[in-house]
């Protein structure tokens, strides 16, 4: 697979990187931004970007904001919020046509930079203070938000072990921060805080497309200027080994949430980070592992089961949907696939088909320049530079040993289960 080619330049207070491709017909702008997370902060961050993307000076409604990217050929604004380790990171996305393929010779590319200039550094704001109507309709949504995480059980259970398994550490927090939070936050509060989060996060700015690098980084110089700052390290808050933790809590439901949260000590960037890998993925990060086949087909104890990984954080969860009288029998056969992993008692079948699908599921989010994005940031947050082609040759070179080595990393420290209000009473 042809390696992608980053070129990273240092600009005022941010770094602008560029990935030239001709793979497609639009160019993607975004920007990132990121600071450990923090109770004080989770919240007021969470509602930010919203605030900016729904109104600058320039365009100072959301209709008059979405009526210039149709104008700009229907271009797509996105912004996100997300947790990566200990960090919570804002993204802007603008994806815009690219002029080459257009009749119209327009530079859609230095407009779309424009645009996210704008809603980055000319806010709708005066005295010091957001647009007060503005603030106050996206605190209404994010605290929808906020709100829809506890209506969806799936969500739910899995935020509830994470504030279980790691209770005093920066990593319990939501990422869309605390209901009780909003009503504190105002349009001066909020506009003191973007002042902070521009002067202090570390920042980054990705364009990806058939672009002409010399034109994009002096596009950025112009249009984007910080004070030059030294990035606060979050570090990773480890919990040190303690009993395992079981949680049960009971609600109007009818079906069980079975969440059980390890420790993998191994974070991205890791020599045994491609093993970890392999091992999530026959494990239970796939249709073939070990716990989908146990679980859920050969016992029947499962609507859903699967394994994730948090690779910033040293974290594996393993999310299953049972019926209540099941909790037992389901949180013995993980813990045997779990064993079993560790013994080593694994086919190379699974091995290989398991590197075939991690790798078909990497190209794949190299196919959208989001996704390339997304996968390239994990350097920045990691503080490692692993290129797309170690990455690949690494996990490939995993040997069955490694796999069963790292297994003997991972510990069991917390298990979840939101049971219904009137079982095994």
């Amino acid at each position: 697979m042809a390696v992608i080619s980053e070129t990273i330049k240092d600009m005022k207070g941010y770094k602008l990187h560029i990935v030239k491709t001709a793979k497609f017909k639009t160019n993607t702008i975004v920007w990132k931004m990121k600071t450990p997370l923090t109770s004080e902060n989770v919240t007021k961050r969470a509602l930010l970007p919203y605030v900016l993307q729904s109104s600058s000076k320039a365009y100072e409604s959301t209709s008059k904001l979405r009526s210039y990217l149709d104008e700009l050929y229907g271009a797509n604004l996105y912004v996100d919020v997300s947790k990566k380790g200990e960090y919570q990171v804002i993204s802007f996305s603008l994806e815009i046509a690219n002029e080459k393929f257009l009749s119209d010779p327009e530079p859609l590319l230095k407009k779309g930079m424009e645009l996210i200039a704008e809603i980055l550094v000319n806010p709708l704001a005066e005295n010091e203070a957001f647009d007060k109507d503005t603030v106050e309709k996206e605190k209404r949504t994010l605290k929808q938000r906020i709100q829809a995480v506890y209506d969806d059980k799936m969500r739910y259970s899995n935020f509830r072990l994470v504030q279980e398994m790691c209770e005093g550490e920066p990593y319990a927090l939501h990422v869309n921060g605390e209901i009780d939070d909003i009503p504190r936050i105002n349009e001066r509060n909020l506009y003191e805080y973007y002042k902070q989060a521009f002067a202090e996060d570390e920042m980054d700015l990705y364009i990806i497309g058939d672009v002409n690098e010399d034109e994009v980084q002096s596009a950025a110089g112009e249009l984007l200027q910080f004070e030059d700052r030294v990035p606060v390290n979050a570090g990773t808050h480890q919990a040190g080994s303690k009993e395992v933790k079981t949680v049960k809590d009971r609600e109007d439901v009818k079906q069980g949430k079975l969440n059980i949260g390890y420790r993998t000590n191994v974070l991205y960037g890791d020599k045994d980070y491609y093993a970890l890998q392999v091992f999530n993925g026959i494990f239970g990060g796939f249709s073939h592992s070990k716990l989908f086949l146990n679980v859920r087909e050969k016992n029947s104890l499962a609507y859903y089961v699967a394994s994730r990984l948090e690779s910033h954080k040293g974290l594996m969860m393993v999310m299953s949907g049972i019926e209540f009288e099941n909790f037992e029998l389901a949180v013995k056969i993980i813990r045997e696939q779990m064993e079993a992993m560790q013994a080593g008692d694994f086919t190379d079948q699974e091995v290989e088909q398991t590197k075939a699908v991690i790798e078909n599921q990497m190209l794949e989010t190299m196919d959208t320049a989001r996704g390339m994005v997304e996968v390239l940031y994990h350097n920045v947050v990691s503080g490692q530079n692993v290129n797309l082609d170690d990455w690949l040759q690494g996990m490939s070179k995993t040997t069955k040993e490694e796999i069963a080595d790292v297994a003997k990393k991972v510990q069991l420290d917390t298990v979840y289960f939101l049971t219904g209000l009137e079982a095994d009473k």
